[in-house]
């Protein structure tokens, strides 16, 4: 059952840099994206269109999409939060135009309330037109369940929660289901658990993992999705994205530590771990820190890097 081939979608230029303090400049996201792509990643989610007053870290997003250099066969997608940000993301015409675009939705009544102050079926009514949106403009839309595994305001999250979650996304027409562990407390029974509730309305295609480290738990809770067959995952390169609900614990999944761990299974990923830890090494300078990727620093260590 567990796949040869892993598709993996980086994270890091949005997911991960939209949760850093220190302003990334416009030149240095650009050139992060074409690192990542030019080490085989084939898709990247880049930026997001949501408002500058609450996300000053994305102000740039329409010029980091038109600055990029496109290849073929991959897909650049973008986080919108409501129809503003969609029309945002599809203002500039081909120049800026992404190929996805990501919404969300969280699995917790109690974190649906105090993130976007409604309910979940109140965010899923904003959503509905803009996911009809962006299926007329000819995207696909993907979306993405926050605190499918817990959450930090009402605590354990049921897999009837999380497939409540899944139908109504469905019934809107979301093309791919993203399960994400936010706050990293899931473990591998728990995770095949949500995701198979996640199965009976999405084929095995279109559903994806998106793990946080906080617990040490992501690349086991990767492994359990894979005896699923599960095979699109979310990764930030270096390991890029805090936990905003445990203070100073790690977040997003390393891209490179994955890779490393498929490719010792013997899984396909077509992207280059070398070229990949560059990619990582060259971001984490800019942000003045060693990569938090356990990979990425003992290759590094091995080419004579020393980290404090």
């Amino acid at each position: 059952m567990i796949p040869d081939h892993v598709t993996l979608v980086e994270v890091g230029p949005r997911d991960g840099l939209q949760n850093e303090q220190q302003p990334v400049a416009t030149a240095h996201k650009i050139e992060l994206v074409q690192r990542l792509q030019a080490a085989g990643l084939r898709e990247i989610e880049v930026t997001s269109y949501v408002s500058p007053k609450w996300v000053p870290q994305m102000a740039d997003n329409a010029q980091v999409m038109a600055a990029i250099q496109r290849q073929p066969g991959v897909r650049y997608s973008v986080l919108v939060p409501n129809m503003l940000g969609l029309q945002a993301a599809l203002a500039g015409g081909d120049a800026t135009r992404p190929d996805e675009v990501v919404v969300f939705g969280a699995a917790s009544q109690a974190f649906s309330q105090r993130n976007i102050n409604c309910s979940i079926e109140q965010s899923i009514e904003r959503f509905a037109p803009v996911v009809a949106a962006a299926r007329e403009a000819g995207l696909k839309v993907r979306s993405a369940i926050s605190c499918a595994l817990g959450c930090p305001y009402q605590g354990e999250v049921t897999p009837d929660e999380v497939e409540h979650l899944v139908k109504l996304f469905k019934q809107i027409g979301v093309h791919h289901c993203g399960v994400a562990d936010t706050i990293g407390v899931g473990t591998p029974r728990k995770v095949q658990a949500v995701m198979e509730r996640a199965l009976k309305h999405y084929p095995l295609h279109e559903v994806s993992g998106h793990f946080h480290d906080t617990y040490g738990q992501a690349l086991a809770n990767i492994h359990a999705c894979l005896q699923l067959g599960i095979h699109h995952f979310d990764t930030s390169v270096a390991g890029l994205g805090g936990c905003p609900y445990a203070k100073g614990a790690t977040g997003n999944v390393a891209t490179e530590d994955v890779v490393f761990m498929l490719q010792g299974m013997g899984i396909d990923t077509g992207i280059d771990l070398d070229a990949l830890v560059d990619a990582g090494a060259y971001i984490s300078d800019v942000l003045g820190r060693a990569p938090v990727s356990r990979v990425a620093k003992a290759l590094l260590i091995k080419r004579g890097r020393v980290f404090a």
